[in-house]
């Protein structure tokens, strides 16, 4: 489908832009929408099964799904921009069971990025006494001791929804975890 193959190519580019600058631009965003609107559209008035392997009321709740999800991420955790159009677009190329899918899976192996990146910069074993101390701290059982300048400039980690996101479509759209099962 072209559909498949424009999606990824959009995608590699995000990701690029988004290591290389932290930015994923609109052009990438809004062009795919535009793009997997029309090609679900085309796919819909059954001018050709070769453009999109949905229609364009899936694509719609694809997007409305996905870009509502991460829009409340937006407000609430202070996700990027980029990031929500990113993930809005894959939601109107996928449909909305594979975009959520793939959302989910982005936000996965986007803390498991987040994870390995804080567990190299700060050490497992510190990490993992800051972490007992914040539950001690919890549980009214010890006292929680403010961060240093320092350790507060460690836990400020960019982090890359793009690759995470890429990763996650290539996941859900090539079945690789069928492939395990």
């Amino acid at each position: 489908m072209i559909a498949t193959y424009v999606l990824l190519c959009l995608t590699v580019i995000a990701t690029l832009t988004d290591v290389s600058g932290q930015k994923i631009y609109n052009w990438t965003t809004y062009s795919g929408i535009v793009i997997a609107l029309i090609l679900s559209g085309a796919q819909t008035l059954q001018i050709s099964g070769v453009f999109s392997e949905i229609g364009l009321g899936e694509s719609l709740a694809g997007l409305a799904a996905c870009g509502g999800i991460m829009l409340i991420c937006f407000l609430l955790f202070q996700i990027g921009g980029g990031d929500v159009k990113l993930l809005a677009m894959m939601g109107a190329f996928l449909g909305l069971e594979p975009g959520i899918e793939t959302l989910l899976w982005t936000f996965v192996i986007g803390g498991a990025m987040a994870l390995v990146i804080l567990i190299w910069k700060i050490g497992l074993i510190k990490l993992f006494k800051r972490i007992v101390q914040q539950l001690m701290c919890r549980l009214g059982v010890g006292v929680w001791d403010d961060l240093s300048p320092e350790e507060k400039s460690q836990l400020k980690i960019p982090l890359y929804l793009a690759p995470a996101a890429l990763a996650a479509l290539l996941i859900v759209k090539f079945k690789a975890v069928e492939l395990f099962s």
